[in-house]
Protein backbone atom coordinates (compact mmCIF):
# COMPACT_ATOMS: atom_id res chain seq x y z
CA UNK A 1 0.00 0.00 0.00
CA UNK A 2 2.78 2.27 0.51
CA UNK A 3 4.46 1.70 -2.65
CA UNK A 4 0.88 2.51 -4.33
CA UNK A 5 0.73 5.89 -2.53
CA UNK A 6 4.18 6.87 -3.55
CA UNK A 7 3.44 6.19 -6.99
CA UNK A 8 0.43 8.18 -7.24
CA UNK A 9 1.44 10.91 -5.29
CA UNK A 10 4.78 11.21 -7.59
CA UNK A 11 1.78 11.07 -10.49
CA UNK A 12 -0.19 13.61 -9.12
CA UNK A 13 3.12 16.32 -8.26
CA UNK A 14 4.25 15.35 -11.80
CA UNK A 15 0.91 16.04 -13.50
CA UNK A 16 -0.16 19.25 -11.56
CA UNK A 17 2.77 21.16 -11.63
CA UNK A 18 3.09 23.79 -13.66
CA UNK A 19 6.30 23.38 -15.89
CA UNK A 20 7.02 23.31 -19.82
CA UNK A 21 9.06 20.32 -18.73
CA UNK A 22 5.93 17.58 -17.71
CA UNK A 23 4.95 18.26 -21.34
CA UNK A 24 1.62 16.88 -21.64
CA UNK A 25 0.45 18.34 -18.40
CA UNK A 26 1.96 21.62 -19.31
CA UNK A 27 0.52 21.42 -22.56
CA UNK A 28 -3.01 20.81 -21.08
CA UNK A 29 -2.51 23.55 -18.63
CA UNK A 30 -1.32 26.16 -21.31
CA UNK A 31 -4.45 25.19 -23.54
CA UNK A 32 -7.35 23.65 -21.56
CA UNK A 33 -8.75 20.43 -24.40
CA UNK A 34 -11.45 20.65 -22.85
CA UNK A 35 -14.84 21.78 -24.44
CA UNK A 36 -16.72 24.54 -22.64
CA UNK A 37 -20.09 26.10 -23.78
CA UNK A 38 -21.90 29.51 -22.84
CA UNK A 39 -25.46 28.93 -22.66
CA UNK A 40 -27.55 32.14 -22.57
CA UNK A 41 -31.01 32.53 -21.03
CA UNK A 42 -33.48 35.53 -22.13
CA UNK A 43 -35.72 36.89 -20.28
CA UNK A 44 -38.43 38.27 -22.87
CA UNK A 45 -40.70 41.32 -21.47
CA UNK A 46 -43.75 40.32 -21.91
CA UNK A 47 -45.62 43.53 -20.84
CA UNK A 48 -43.83 46.36 -21.20
CA UNK A 49 -46.34 49.18 -21.56
CA UNK A 50 -47.78 47.75 -18.16
CA UNK A 51 -44.67 47.97 -16.51
CA UNK A 52 -44.44 51.53 -17.11
CA UNK A 53 -47.96 52.08 -15.77
CA UNK A 54 -46.75 50.34 -12.56
CA UNK A 55 -47.88 46.72 -12.80
CA UNK A 56 -45.51 44.03 -12.06
CA UNK A 57 -43.29 42.67 -15.11
CA UNK A 58 -44.20 39.62 -16.55
CA UNK A 59 -41.62 37.95 -18.43
CA UNK A 60 -40.55 34.55 -20.57
CA UNK A 61 -37.58 32.48 -20.49
CA UNK A 62 -35.80 32.59 -24.29
CA UNK A 63 -33.24 29.98 -24.94
CA UNK A 64 -30.98 28.54 -24.50
CA UNK A 65 -28.66 30.33 -27.50
CA UNK A 66 -25.47 28.38 -26.89
CA UNK A 67 -21.47 29.84 -27.63
CA UNK A 68 -18.48 27.28 -28.05
CA UNK A 69 -16.40 28.95 -25.36
CA UNK A 70 -12.21 28.92 -26.01
CA UNK A 71 -9.55 30.09 -23.40
CA UNK A 72 -6.34 29.94 -24.41
CA UNK A 73 -3.62 31.21 -22.60
CA UNK A 74 -0.83 34.12 -23.89
CA UNK A 75 1.98 36.08 -22.56
CA UNK A 76 2.71 33.64 -20.34
CA UNK A 77 6.23 34.41 -18.49
CA UNK A 78 7.74 32.00 -15.26
CA UNK A 79 8.90 34.08 -12.53
CA UNK A 80 12.15 33.87 -10.57
CA UNK A 81 9.81 33.43 -7.47
CA UNK A 82 7.58 29.69 -8.56
CA UNK A 83 5.02 31.93 -10.01
CA UNK A 84 3.81 32.33 -13.47
CA UNK A 85 2.02 35.45 -15.27
CA UNK A 86 -0.49 34.95 -18.53
CA UNK A 87 -3.74 36.30 -19.88
CA UNK A 88 -6.59 34.33 -20.57
CA UNK A 89 -8.28 35.22 -23.90
CA UNK A 90 -11.87 34.23 -24.26
CA UNK A 91 -13.75 33.68 -27.73
CA UNK A 92 -17.33 32.90 -28.53
CA UNK A 93 -18.77 31.02 -31.40
CA UNK A 94 -22.57 30.30 -32.07
CA UNK A 95 -23.53 26.69 -31.97
CA UNK A 96 -27.06 26.26 -33.64
CA UNK A 97 -26.79 23.14 -33.25
CA UNK A 98 -27.46 23.05 -29.15
CA UNK A 99 -29.61 26.51 -29.30
CA UNK A 100 -33.05 26.49 -29.36
CA UNK A 101 -33.17 29.46 -31.37
CA UNK A 102 -31.10 31.67 -33.36
CA UNK A 103 -28.96 35.05 -32.68
CA UNK A 104 -31.78 36.43 -35.47
CA UNK A 105 -34.64 35.82 -33.01
CA UNK A 106 -36.16 38.79 -31.77
CA UNK A 107 -36.65 39.65 -27.91
CA UNK A 108 -38.16 42.54 -26.01
CA UNK A 109 -35.54 43.84 -23.41
CA UNK A 110 -35.35 46.90 -21.11
CA UNK A 111 -32.94 49.68 -23.05
CA UNK A 112 -29.86 49.53 -20.21
CA UNK A 113 -28.70 52.26 -21.59
CA UNK A 114 -31.48 54.56 -21.80
CA UNK A 115 -32.96 53.77 -18.12
CA UNK A 116 -29.16 53.87 -16.98
CA UNK A 117 -29.07 57.19 -17.81
CA UNK A 118 -32.25 58.16 -16.62
CA UNK A 119 -31.24 57.12 -12.91
CA UNK A 120 -28.12 59.62 -13.33
CA UNK A 121 -30.32 62.27 -14.70
CA UNK A 122 -32.49 62.65 -12.09
CA UNK A 123 -30.00 63.86 -9.89
CA UNK A 124 -29.39 66.75 -12.46
CA UNK A 125 -30.95 70.20 -12.38
CA UNK A 126 -34.29 70.64 -13.80
CA UNK A 127 -33.35 72.85 -17.02
CA UNK A 128 -30.81 69.89 -17.76
CA UNK A 129 -34.05 67.38 -17.26
CA UNK A 130 -35.84 69.43 -20.06
CA UNK A 131 -32.98 68.69 -22.22
CA UNK A 132 -32.64 65.38 -21.40
CA UNK A 133 -36.16 64.12 -22.55
CA UNK A 134 -36.31 66.06 -25.44
CA UNK A 135 -33.09 64.13 -26.25
CA UNK A 136 -34.94 61.01 -25.46
CA UNK A 137 -37.67 62.00 -28.00
CA UNK A 138 -35.06 62.80 -30.81
CA UNK A 139 -33.10 59.72 -30.63
CA UNK A 140 -36.36 57.55 -30.30
CA UNK A 141 -35.71 55.87 -27.06
CA UNK A 142 -37.93 53.91 -25.01
CA UNK A 143 -37.86 52.61 -21.54
CA UNK A 144 -38.26 48.52 -23.69
CA UNK A 145 -36.87 47.93 -27.66
CA UNK A 146 -37.00 45.01 -29.55
CA UNK A 147 -33.70 43.14 -30.66
CA UNK A 148 -32.17 40.51 -32.11
CA UNK A 149 -29.65 38.07 -30.01
CA UNK A 150 -26.73 39.07 -31.82
CA UNK A 151 -27.66 42.66 -30.92
CA UNK A 152 -28.01 42.31 -27.54
CA UNK A 153 -24.94 40.10 -26.99
CA UNK A 154 -22.20 41.75 -28.91
CA UNK A 155 -23.26 44.78 -29.74
CA UNK A 156 -26.30 47.33 -31.69
CA UNK A 157 -25.03 51.09 -33.16
CA UNK A 158 -27.11 54.04 -32.05
CA UNK A 159 -26.82 57.54 -32.20
CA UNK A 160 -28.35 57.78 -28.75
CA UNK A 161 -24.58 56.39 -27.98
CA UNK A 162 -22.92 59.20 -29.42
CA UNK A 163 -24.69 61.07 -27.20
CA UNK A 164 -24.40 59.96 -24.07
CA UNK A 165 -20.55 59.73 -24.56
CA UNK A 166 -20.90 63.34 -25.11
CA UNK A 167 -23.49 63.88 -22.12
CA UNK A 168 -20.96 61.53 -19.93
CA UNK A 169 -17.98 62.13 -21.21
CA UNK A 170 -15.58 58.91 -19.90
CA UNK A 171 -17.96 57.16 -17.78
CA UNK A 172 -18.95 54.55 -20.95
CA UNK A 173 -15.85 51.94 -21.78
CA UNK A 174 -17.73 51.02 -25.08
CA UNK A 175 -17.26 52.86 -28.52
CA UNK A 176 -19.52 52.66 -31.31
CA UNK A 177 -21.69 49.63 -30.24
CA UNK A 178 -23.45 48.65 -27.11
CA UNK A 179 -23.75 44.91 -26.23
CA UNK A 180 -23.89 42.93 -22.97
CA UNK A 181 -21.01 40.77 -23.83
CA UNK A 182 -19.61 42.91 -26.46
CA UNK A 183 -16.17 43.94 -24.31
CA UNK A 184 -16.10 40.14 -23.66
CA UNK A 185 -14.99 38.29 -26.95
CA UNK A 186 -11.49 38.45 -28.11
CA UNK A 187 -10.62 40.16 -25.04
CA UNK A 188 -8.52 38.86 -22.00
CA UNK A 189 -10.33 38.67 -18.21
CA UNK A 190 -7.02 40.39 -16.72
CA UNK A 191 -3.04 39.46 -16.18
CA UNK A 192 -3.03 36.70 -13.22
CA UNK A 193 0.04 35.74 -11.40
CA UNK A 194 -0.18 32.34 -9.78
CA UNK A 195 1.86 29.73 -7.95
CA UNK A 196 3.45 26.69 -10.35
CA UNK A 197 3.73 24.90 -7.07
CA UNK A 198 7.55 23.87 -8.14
CA UNK A 199 8.27 24.86 -4.75
CA UNK A 200 5.52 23.82 -2.79
CA UNK A 201 2.89 21.32 -4.17
CA UNK A 202 0.23 23.03 -1.66
CA UNK A 203 0.52 26.25 -3.10
CA UNK A 204 -0.13 25.82 -6.99
CA UNK A 205 -2.82 27.35 -9.02
CA UNK A 206 -3.18 29.51 -5.61
CA UNK A 207 -3.56 33.86 -7.05
CA UNK A 208 -0.36 35.72 -6.57
CA UNK A 209 -1.67 38.99 -8.08
CA UNK A 210 -4.44 40.29 -10.74
CA UNK A 211 -3.32 43.47 -12.82
CA UNK A 212 -0.25 43.49 -10.19
CA UNK A 213 -2.52 43.45 -7.36
CA UNK A 214 -2.91 41.52 -4.26
CA UNK A 215 -5.90 42.84 -3.63
CA UNK A 216 -8.42 44.42 -5.50
CA UNK A 217 -10.34 47.94 -4.30
CA UNK A 218 -14.31 47.54 -5.44
CA UNK A 219 -15.27 47.03 -2.37
CA UNK A 220 -15.43 48.19 1.32
CA UNK A 221 -13.77 45.88 3.65
CA UNK A 222 -10.07 44.42 3.70
CA UNK A 223 -11.87 40.73 3.81
CA UNK A 224 -14.15 41.39 0.68
CA UNK A 225 -11.00 43.06 -1.59
CA UNK A 226 -8.88 39.98 -1.03
CA UNK A 227 -7.86 37.48 -3.78
CA UNK A 228 -8.56 34.40 -2.16
CA UNK A 229 -7.83 31.01 -3.86
CA UNK A 230 -6.95 30.25 -7.00
CA UNK A 231 -7.85 31.48 -10.39
CA UNK A 232 -11.04 28.89 -10.86
CA UNK A 233 -9.32 26.29 -13.45
CA UNK A 234 -7.64 24.13 -11.14
CA UNK A 235 -6.76 23.21 -7.42
CA UNK A 236 -3.79 22.01 -4.76
CA UNK A 237 -4.29 18.54 -5.11
CA UNK A 238 -4.87 15.85 -1.97
CA UNK A 239 -8.47 17.59 -0.88
CA UNK A 240 -10.41 16.74 2.04
CA UNK A 241 -14.16 17.24 2.63
CA UNK A 242 -13.27 20.11 4.86
CA UNK A 243 -11.45 21.75 2.17
CA UNK A 244 -13.65 24.92 0.34
CA UNK A 245 -13.55 25.90 -3.02
CA UNK A 246 -12.11 29.29 -3.05
CA UNK A 247 -11.42 30.77 -6.50
CA UNK A 248 -11.38 34.67 -7.72
CA UNK A 249 -13.51 35.60 -10.83
CA UNK A 250 -13.04 38.68 -12.64
CA UNK A 251 -16.48 38.65 -13.73
CA UNK A 252 -18.13 39.08 -10.29
CA UNK A 253 -14.97 41.22 -9.55
CA UNK A 254 -14.04 39.24 -6.15
CA UNK A 255 -13.14 36.02 -5.01
CA UNK A 256 -15.86 33.36 -4.23
CA UNK A 257 -16.29 30.23 -2.27
CA UNK A 258 -18.24 26.73 -3.17
CA UNK A 259 -18.56 24.29 0.02
CA UNK A 260 -18.59 20.34 -0.29
CA UNK A 261 -21.97 18.67 -0.76
CA UNK A 262 -21.32 15.21 -0.92
CA UNK A 263 -19.01 12.02 -2.59
CA UNK A 264 -19.74 10.84 -5.66
CA UNK A 265 -18.34 9.57 -8.61
CA UNK A 266 -17.85 10.97 -12.13
CA UNK A 267 -16.81 9.56 -15.41
CA UNK A 268 -15.71 6.18 -13.55
CA UNK A 269 -13.58 8.59 -11.15
CA UNK A 270 -14.02 9.83 -7.71
CA UNK A 271 -15.47 13.20 -6.87
CA UNK A 272 -16.55 15.96 -4.58
CA UNK A 273 -19.27 17.85 -5.60
CA UNK A 274 -19.19 21.50 -4.12
CA UNK A 275 -22.02 24.22 -4.61
CA UNK A 276 -22.48 27.62 -3.60
CA UNK A 277 -23.32 28.11 0.34
CA UNK A 278 -27.12 30.44 0.55
CA UNK A 279 -24.36 33.06 2.53
CA UNK A 280 -22.62 33.77 -1.34
CA UNK A 281 -24.68 36.43 -2.05
CA UNK A 282 -26.39 37.21 1.15
CA UNK A 283 -26.64 40.77 2.51
CA UNK A 284 -24.34 42.29 5.46
CA UNK A 285 -28.00 41.87 7.36
CA UNK A 286 -27.99 37.79 6.70
CA UNK A 287 -24.08 37.40 7.17
CA UNK A 288 -22.24 40.18 8.53
CA UNK A 289 -19.22 39.16 6.73
CA UNK A 290 -20.69 40.50 3.44
CA UNK A 291 -21.55 43.62 5.17
CA UNK A 292 -18.30 44.84 2.59
CA UNK A 293 -19.93 44.16 -0.38
CA UNK A 294 -22.98 47.04 0.26
CA UNK A 295 -24.50 49.00 0.22
CA UNK A 296 -26.99 46.13 -0.35
CA UNK A 297 -30.75 45.50 -1.34
CA UNK A 298 -32.74 42.39 -0.60
CA UNK A 299 -30.27 38.94 0.36
CA UNK A 300 -29.28 36.97 -1.97
CA UNK A 301 -28.52 39.99 -5.22
CA UNK A 302 -24.97 41.50 -5.38
CA UNK A 303 -24.40 45.03 -6.72
CA UNK A 304 -21.45 45.33 -8.92
CA UNK A 305 -21.96 48.61 -10.11
CA UNK A 306 -18.73 49.84 -8.88
CA UNK A 307 -17.01 47.76 -11.05
CA UNK A 308 -19.13 47.65 -13.99
CA UNK A 309 -18.54 51.73 -14.84
CA UNK A 310 -21.59 52.14 -12.25
CA UNK A 311 -23.88 50.38 -14.30
CA UNK A 312 -26.67 49.51 -11.97
CA UNK A 313 -26.09 45.97 -12.25
CA UNK A 314 -27.09 43.10 -9.76
CA UNK A 315 -25.83 39.54 -9.55
CA UNK A 316 -27.67 36.60 -8.47
CA UNK A 317 -28.61 33.22 -8.82
CA UNK A 318 -30.70 32.49 -11.97
CA UNK A 319 -34.52 33.19 -11.23
CA UNK A 320 -33.54 34.58 -7.90
CA UNK A 321 -32.79 31.17 -6.51
CA UNK A 322 -31.52 31.02 -2.76
CA UNK A 323 -32.47 34.84 -2.40
CA UNK A 324 -34.74 36.58 -0.74
CA UNK A 325 -38.40 34.92 -2.12
CA UNK A 326 -39.73 39.01 -2.52
CA UNK A 327 -37.45 39.37 -5.51
CA UNK A 328 -38.64 36.22 -7.10
CA UNK A 329 -42.66 37.59 -6.42
CA UNK A 330 -41.98 40.62 -7.80
CA UNK A 331 -41.59 38.85 -10.87
CA UNK A 332 -44.20 36.96 -13.17
CA UNK A 333 -42.78 33.87 -14.81
CA UNK A 334 -39.76 33.13 -12.60
CA UNK A 335 -39.60 29.62 -11.19
CA UNK A 336 -36.29 29.02 -9.03
CA UNK A 337 -35.41 24.93 -8.33
CA UNK A 338 -31.93 23.46 -7.21
CA UNK A 339 -31.93 21.51 -10.45
CA UNK A 340 -31.98 24.08 -12.65
CA UNK A 341 -30.67 26.76 -11.17
CA UNK A 342 -27.88 25.58 -8.61
CA UNK A 343 -23.84 25.53 -9.38
CA UNK A 344 -21.85 23.27 -8.76
CA UNK A 345 -17.99 21.59 -9.69
CA UNK A 346 -17.60 17.98 -9.59
CA UNK A 347 -13.61 18.01 -8.86
CA UNK A 348 -10.99 14.62 -8.10
CA UNK A 349 -9.84 15.15 -4.39
CA UNK A 350 -6.40 13.51 -5.46
CA UNK A 351 -5.51 15.98 -8.35
CA UNK A 352 -7.45 18.78 -7.72
CA UNK A 353 -8.46 19.02 -11.11
CA UNK A 354 -12.33 19.18 -12.05
CA UNK A 355 -14.02 17.10 -14.17
CA UNK A 356 -17.54 18.47 -14.57
CA UNK A 357 -18.30 22.33 -13.99
CA UNK A 358 -21.46 23.86 -14.39
CA UNK A 359 -21.76 27.69 -13.08
CA UNK A 360 -24.80 29.70 -13.43
CA UNK A 361 -25.56 33.33 -12.50
CA UNK A 362 -27.73 35.69 -13.56
CA UNK A 363 -27.62 39.52 -14.68
CA UNK A 364 -30.30 41.74 -13.26
CA UNK A 365 -30.72 45.74 -13.98
CA UNK A 366 -31.92 47.91 -11.07
CA UNK A 367 -34.72 50.31 -12.26
CA UNK A 368 -37.36 52.76 -11.31
CA UNK A 369 -39.31 56.11 -12.00
CA UNK A 370 -37.37 58.83 -12.25
CA UNK A 371 -38.44 62.06 -10.61
CA UNK A 372 -38.69 64.49 -13.60
CA UNK A 373 -37.46 62.26 -16.08
CA UNK A 374 -40.45 60.82 -18.94
CA UNK A 375 -38.99 57.67 -20.16
CA UNK A 376 -38.88 55.62 -16.84
CA UNK A 377 -42.82 56.44 -16.51
CA UNK A 378 -44.46 54.78 -13.51
CA UNK A 379 -42.78 51.62 -13.06
CA UNK A 380 -42.01 49.71 -9.63
CA UNK A 381 -38.49 50.05 -8.08
CA UNK A 382 -37.50 46.32 -8.95
CA UNK A 383 -34.63 44.15 -9.93
CA UNK A 384 -35.48 43.07 -13.50
CA UNK A 385 -33.69 39.90 -14.81
CA UNK A 386 -32.08 40.40 -17.85
CA UNK A 387 -30.00 37.03 -18.78
CA UNK A 388 -28.82 34.21 -16.67
CA UNK A 389 -25.93 31.89 -17.98
CA UNK A 390 -24.66 28.57 -17.59
CA UNK A 391 -21.08 28.35 -18.30
CA UNK A 392 -20.52 24.38 -18.34
CA UNK A 393 -17.60 22.33 -19.66
CA UNK A 394 -16.46 18.04 -18.65
CA UNK A 395 -13.64 16.21 -18.79
CA UNK A 396 -14.37 14.46 -21.96
CA UNK A 397 -12.47 12.06 -25.37
CA UNK A 398 -8.94 11.32 -25.02
CA UNK A 399 -7.89 13.76 -22.02
CA UNK A 400 -10.43 11.49 -20.09
CA UNK A 401 -9.17 8.04 -21.21
CA UNK A 402 -5.46 9.54 -20.10
CA UNK A 403 -5.95 11.03 -16.98
CA UNK A 404 -8.34 7.70 -16.21
CA UNK A 405 -5.06 5.30 -16.77
CA UNK A 406 -2.56 7.61 -14.65
CA UNK A 407 -5.07 8.40 -11.56
CA UNK A 408 -7.43 5.26 -11.88
CA UNK A 409 -6.38 2.11 -13.98
CA UNK A 410 -2.21 2.44 -12.83
CA UNK A 411 -2.68 3.00 -9.57
CA UNK A 412 -6.02 0.00 -9.50
CA UNK A 413 -3.12 -2.33 -11.11
CA UNK A 414 -0.50 -1.54 -8.59
CA UNK A 415 -2.51 -2.22 -5.37
CA UNK A 416 -3.84 -5.22 -6.96
CA UNK A 417 -0.11 -6.81 -7.83
CA UNK A 418 0.85 -5.64 -3.93
CA UNK A 419 -2.64 -7.63 -2.87
CA UNK A 420 -1.38 -10.18 -5.21
CA UNK A 421 2.28 -10.10 -3.79
CA UNK A 422 0.67 -9.92 -0.24
CA UNK A 423 -1.71 -13.12 -0.27
CA UNK A 424 1.79 -15.00 -2.10
CA UNK A 425 3.71 -14.08 0.81
CA UNK A 426 1.00 -15.41 3.29
CA UNK A 427 0.62 -18.77 1.70
CA UNK A 428 4.45 -19.13 1.18
CA UNK A 429 4.77 -18.03 4.92
CA UNK A 430 1.96 -20.84 5.38
CA UNK A 431 3.76 -23.49 3.71
CA UNK A 432 6.70 -22.65 5.90
CA UNK A 433 4.69 -22.87 9.13
CA UNK A 434 3.58 -26.29 7.84
CA UNK A 435 6.73 -27.95 7.09
CA UNK A 436 8.37 -26.61 10.33
CA UNK A 437 5.47 -28.51 12.03
CA UNK A 438 5.93 -31.24 9.90
CA UNK A 439 9.64 -31.28 10.84
CA UNK A 440 8.72 -30.65 14.44
CA UNK A 441 6.89 -33.77 14.48
CA UNK A 442 9.51 -36.12 12.60
CA UNK A 443 12.14 -34.52 15.19
CA UNK A 444 9.69 -35.88 18.11
CA UNK A 445 9.12 -39.35 16.45
CA UNK A 446 12.85 -39.75 15.85
CA UNK A 447 13.37 -38.79 19.88
CA UNK A 448 10.87 -41.03 20.76
CA UNK A 449 12.18 -44.34 18.69
CA UNK A 450 15.65 -43.47 20.41
CA UNK A 451 14.01 -43.75 23.38
CA UNK A 452 12.31 -46.93 22.83
CA UNK A 453 15.29 -48.69 21.21
CA UNK A 454 17.29 -47.90 24.59
CA UNK A 455 14.28 -49.26 26.81
CA UNK A 456 15.13 -52.72 24.16
CA UNK A 457 18.09 -52.95 24.76
CA UNK A 458 17.77 -52.84 28.84
CA UNK A 459 15.02 -55.67 28.62
CA UNK A 460 17.75 -57.70 26.33
CA UNK A 461 20.16 -57.58 29.05
CA UNK A 462 18.43 -59.25 31.50
CA UNK A 463 18.43 -63.37 31.79
CA UNK A 464 16.00 -65.33 33.51
CA UNK A 465 16.65 -67.53 36.46
CA UNK A 466 14.82 -70.49 38.13
CA UNK A 467 15.35 -70.36 41.92
CA UNK A 468 13.63 -71.57 44.85
CA UNK A 469 11.88 -69.38 47.32
CA UNK A 470 9.96 -69.83 50.50
CA UNK A 471 10.30 -73.58 49.05
CA UNK A 472 8.87 -72.33 45.90
CA UNK A 473 9.57 -72.70 42.14
CA UNK A 474 9.53 -68.86 40.70
CA UNK A 475 11.64 -66.92 38.30
CA UNK A 476 14.79 -65.00 39.17
CA UNK A 477 15.68 -61.69 36.86
CA UNK A 478 19.55 -61.29 36.50
CA UNK A 479 21.50 -58.98 34.51
CA UNK A 480 24.81 -60.15 32.30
Amino acid sequence: MVGMRVFTGNQVLKNVQIDPSNGFSYTVWKDVPIPFYMSIYFFHIVNPDAILQGEKPIVAQRGPYVYREYRPKGNITFNENYTVSYRVYRQFHFCPERSVGNESDELVLPNMLALGAAILAERFHPSFKIIFNAAMKNFNQTAFFRKTVGEIMWGYEDKFITFLKKLFPNLLPFKDKYGLFADLNNTDTGLFTINTGVDDINKVHKINTWNGLRKVNFWHSEQCNMLNGTAGEMWPPFMDPSDSLKFFSPDACRSLELVYQESGWTYGLPSYRYIAPKTMFANGTVYPPNEGFCPCRQSGVLNVSTCRYNAQIFISHPHFYNADPVLQKAINGLHPNEKNHALFIDIHPLSGIPLNVSIKLQLNLFLKSAKGIQIAGKMRTMLLPLIWFDESGNVDGPILDTFYTFMQIIPLVLQCIQYILMAVGALLGLVAAILAVIRLQQNRRKISGIENIGNKSEDSGKTQELGCSNGKLVRMESRL
